[in-house]
């Protein structure tokens, strides 16, 4: 028989079960209409709302609230929203929204907090919530130790949460234009040339802003699935699995462009492909960013998660940067940028945050920097990142496995004479390669990741970390 979720039910108040793993590290998320729907979504926005009135004792507060074009998006507005308005809030709804606009909408409004109604890159059956609280000091997101904890918990203990009147809803329009202004800023208004861009949006949010961006910069973009549906008719929202790219790619060599985008499910996560049709590694763009803000903001910090490290942190220190290394994780990289007040970070899965933008994901100014080094060098992007490039990587292979404390105890043992790292898994360095091992904060996997200054160690170490890893784990299925 299968293990039932965890889930507690009080009669008394919401008359359901609510299943507790829909609960996640970084947001509330699970299947629609089994694990949420817009009866779930109603002591789930309470929860919420009491755990924001806490935090900010002001009442109301604002809540922006935007979503995606998920086919179960609008129950959910509709009922999160209604619930949100009979709790006395005051609702913003900035509509159909990529999370980076909806990030975007809640910094520079400086509203008190925000929910924006998304499953980011998870099959169109999947819906849910990702929450956030505003400070001057940039965007605190509400996952696992900022508070998911909390909101649970009065969740399924059924507390009891009051409405009261004077809640209003209104509707705010135009902050995709608002966003791209602001990302030509943070660009330095850079002059660029006419470039020829293909970009696959997978039926998703980022066609908006991407769409948007080009009516303010020169330049042919060629569209691919940026028709709005939320049954993702070409392909899966997930630029990390290559096979949602090839036809990306195969256009972009086909078209003889500049360069290609892909974007997942909510605008989140932003992928470049070379004039020759290969994935441009997110680290390398990261390195490109760091060097082009680091010319004018001299001394400044820059942040990347611990999967990829050696390409930005020798292109940031060769600039008289400060590197620091961060648990992956999106929340957790706005929150070390919260505490270390740096001015970018960048993620292994393609996440782009900037401090400007409060801490929280920015897509646009990357596109722009990207397009405004190729405009003033008069390179290739293949030439550029061949220019930044500092070490190769393995991608990453993933592992189903029921013993993962032993497997990293054990390559802990194996590699003990390197730098070791346990901020997220274990992280061990030498002098010309680095390898880390980590659990997934989203799926029962073992992540590993290695990365050397010459291809030929990537490969070999990779080799000898997969044998040994066969060797201690109990598998609950083969490797990827």
């Amino acid at each position: 028989m299968p293990k039932k979720p965890e889930q507690k039910n009080n009669p008394q108040k919401d008359n359901m079960d609510i299943p507790a793993k829909i609960f996640k590290s970084y947001d509330i998320r699970g299947i629609y209409p089994n694990e949420i729907n817009k009866e779930i979504v109603v002591p789930v926005t309470k929860a919420i709302y009491k755990f924001l009135l806490n935090k900010t004792p002001k009442d109301p507060l604002s809540v922006v609230v935007g979503r995606d074009m998920r086919l179960s998006s609008p129950a959910i507005f509709e009922a999160l929203t209604t619930t949100l308005v009979n709790l006395g809030a005051q609702v913003i709804d900035i509509g159909l929204v990529s999370t980076p606009t909806f990030y975007f909408a809640v910094f520079n409004g400086k509203y008190d907090s925000g929910i924006q109604i998304t499953a980011s890159h998870n099959p169109k059956e999947y819906n849910g919530l990702k929450i956030v609280r505003y400070s001057p000091q940039g965007l605190i997101k509400i996952g696992k130790g900022t508070g998911m904890e909390e909101i649970k918990n009065i969740v399924l203990e059924g507390m009891k949460i009051d409405g009261k009147p004077g809640g209003t809803i209104i509707k705010k329009e135009g902050v995709i234009i608002e966003e791209v202004k602001n990302a030509l800023k943070i660009a330095g208004h850079p002059t660029i040339k006419p470039l020829k861009i293909v970009a696959d949006t997978a039926n998703a949010m980022a066609a908006l802003y991407i769409e948007e961006l080009f009516k303010h910069i020169p330049g042919e973009l060629i569209k691919m699935n940026f028709e709005l549906d939320g049954t993702f008719p070409a392909h899966p929202a997930d630029p990390l699995e290559p096979e949602n790219v090839a036809d990306l790619q195969k256009r972009v060599i086909e078209e003889k462009a500049d360069l290609g985008i892909a974007t997942d499910g909510d605008g989140d996560r932003l992928f470049f492909i070379n004039e020759k049709g290969e994935t441009v590694p997110a680290s390398h763009i990261t390195a490109l960013i760091a060097r082009d803000l680091l010319k004018k903001h001299k001394g400044e910090k820059v942040i990347a998660d611990i999967r990829y490290i050696l390409t930005p942190k020798k292109i940031v220190e060769e600039l008289g940067g400060t590197f620091v290394i961060t648990k992956v994780g999106h929340a957790f990289i706005t929150k070390k940028l919260h505490e270390t007040g740096a001015i970018f970070a960048g993620e292994s899965s393609a996440h782009y945050f900037f401090r400007e933008t409060g801490n929280a994901e920015s897509q646009l100014p990357i596109i722009l920097i990207v397009l405004k080094t190729l405009s003033e060098e008069e390179k290739t992007l293949s030439q550029v990142i061949a220019e930044i490039k500092r070490s190769h990587e393995s991608g990453e292979t993933n592992f189903r496995v029921k013993n993962t404390p032993e497997v990293i105890n054990a390559v802990k043992q194996e590699f003990s004479d390197g730098e070791i790292s346990e901020l997220d898994g274990v992280a061990i360095t030498y002098d010309d390669w680095r390898l880390s091992l980590r659990s997934s904060n989203t799926e029962p996997l073992l992540r590993l990741n290695i990365e050397a200054e010459v291809d030929g160690i990537v490969k070999e170490k990779k080799q000898k970390v997969i044998e040994l890893i066969k060797k201690h784990a109990v598998f609950e299925d083969l490797p990827n």
